[in-house]
């Protein structure tokens, strides 16, 4: 009785930990909708909005991750649990790392409408790779919230494709900057936010990366390739 009180206990504090990542995820979100918007529109209220959940962001990040060292000493789990909480743990950092980057596009956006720059054709170039990356970020947290492998193994693939837009908006904007060196500083500004917007890509793709590890037990961080497992037996 009392090792099953012992893991319905535990269990309660794993899922308390792993609501309030869903809870950090959901800012982090938020926060990347509304720079972007604050990039398209203007308006440094919401940039300053933006801005301040950082701080709500980074003090998530800390208490986090002392719940997870405390329950890692408490229970010490066993080893399907300890995979669980570590990679909890590096989802919590990427979340938050996903904050500074909205925290930075914000800033940016900031900056750019308070020179007066129009940014309306700057932004339509880089609304493809923001909409890409909000639906990856989005379909990543949906899988750790489920535990979803086959999910977090279809997002692997998205992450080449935003990558590649990057790339594609970085050409554009090298080409604008020759044309026209009166659109460089705006071009700049652009790039910076399409490199934020890519890093966001990077940090769901780790997220789903993760969710593998959990339910397979797969490390395929670094590797050329994820291929989907054996359907044969079906």
């Amino acid at each position: 009785m009392l090792g099953e009180h012992s893991s319905k206990q535990y269990d309660q504090e794993l899922e308390a930990i792993r609501s309030k990542v869903l809870l950090m995820g959901g800012i982090v979100e938020t926060q990347f909708l509304d720079a972007m918007t604050c990039f398209r529109i203007g308006n440094p209220e919401r940039a300053d909005r933006v801005i301040r959940e950082d701080d709500t962001v980074n003090q998530l990040e800390v208490s986090l991750d002392d719940a997870c060292s405390h329950l890692i000493v408490r229970r010490q789990p066993a080893a399907n649990d300890l995979r669980t909480i570590m990679a909890t743990i590096k989802v919590i950092t990427d979340l938050e790392r996903i904050g500074d980057e909205a925290t930075k596009i914000a800033r940016t956006a900031k900056a750019l409408h308070a020179r007066g720059a129009v940014t309306v054709n700057h932004y339509e170039m880089v609304r493809g790779i923001a909409n890409n990356t909000s639906d990856m970020l989005h379909d990543a947290l949906d899988a750790f919230a489920r535990n979803d492998g086959k999910q977090a193994l279809q997002l692997i693939a998205q992450d080449a494709v935003i990558d590649h837009e990057f790339r594609s908006i970085m050409r554009n904007l090298i080409t604008f900057m020759m044309e026209d060196p009166r659109t460089i500083s705006a071009a700049l500004d652009t790039l910076w936010v399409a490199k934020a917007i890519e890093r966001i890509g990077d940090h769901a793709k780790n997220i789903a990366e993760y969710v593998i590890y959990v339910v397979e037990g797969r490390d395929i961080r670094h590797t050329k390739t994820a291929p989907l497992a054996d359907d044969s037996a079906e």
